[in-house]
């Protein structure tokens, strides 16, 4: 396996497909999945001529089942570690919920101070504030969070289940057909990382502010998110981010999911192309 190590040790999985010369993008999972989970957007891209890059995190799919740095900080570090191993410049990076988190983090820590961030999407993204706070008053509740911690710690299994089958695809919607196949493999993906990364991480996921990364950020940003996102509420995301970047243009689609980039990969791709094409 491709895997590149970070400055505290740990093996980072990665894919890296298309030709060495083209375009670069890379792309940010969500919590608790893999790179897996872009198989629709890298096979497109790839196809369309670039090069496409895609890392588990730490205590993900196939990185390492490391104990600590489960963390938006060492997310970033970590993607850094993959982008300076590559020697990738002028990178064009796609974060997916809290992969939204990392690309934010990413961007502001290395991405720009480096001088090798092109573009950044935000795509269905947990920032700025994802917790219910007084100054965030419409963020969710901490028993919201509490609820997927005892979940995990519960039985992984059983809760990975009930969120695919259910809020993260819009499949508990009247009316919805559901994928069994999609929801199979978001359960795979779940399952073949650390449950204590996927504990720890739901902490990093909504306690982490991250209205000073959106604000140091000046490279061109997509914000992309679905008004019927059950998952990460586009009032306290997308609609308060765009507010937050010099450089933003937001994009809102009706009655779309947490997951679209899955369900409506044949409308989401092309968006993405064109926002790439400018």
């Amino acid at each position: 396996m491709s895997t590149v190590q970070t400055k505290d040790g740990v093996e980072i999985f990665y894919k890296d497909w298309g030709p060495k010369d083209g375009q670069p993008i890379m792309f940010h999972h969500g919590w608790p999945l893999s790179s897996d989970d872009w198989d629709a957007q890298m096979l497109y891209f790839v196809q369309h001529g670039y090069r496409v890059i895609a890392h588990d995190r730490r205590g993900h799919g196939r990185s390492a089942q490391v104990s600590e740095g489960h963390d938006m900080d060492h997310y970033a570090a970590d993607a850094f570690a993959v982008v300076e191993a590559l020697d990738l410049r002028n990178v064009f990076h796609v974060g997916h919920s809290t992969g939204g988190g990392e690309v934010a983090r990413y961007v502001a820590r290395h991405g720009q101070p480096s001088g090798r961030a092109g573009k950044a999407v935000l795509v269905s993204a947990v920032p700025p504030l994802m917790l219910k706070t007084q100054d965030n008053p419409e963020g969710l509740p901490m028993e919201v969070f509490d609820g997927f911690r005892s979940g995990t710690a519960g039985n992984r299994a059983q809760m990975f289940l009930d969120v695919a089958s259910g809020p993260f695809y819009g499949f508990n919607r009247a009316g919805a057909t559901v994928l069994q196949g999609v929801v199979q493999n978001w359960w795979r993906q779940g399952m073949t990382g650390s449950a204590k990364a996927h504990y720890d991480g739901i902490k990093a996921f909504s306690e982490t502010d991250q209205t000073a990364d959106l604000q140091a950020i000046t490279i061109p940003t997509l914000v992309l998110h679905g008004d019927d996102d059950q998952i990460v509420p586009i009032s306290d995301a997308a609609l308060k981010s765009i507010k937050l970047l010099k450089n933003g243009t937001l994009k809102v689609y009706a009655g779309y999911p947490h997951g679209m980039l899955t369900t409506h990969a044949d409308v989401i791709n092309p968006d993405l192309l064109a926002f790439f094409k400018r």
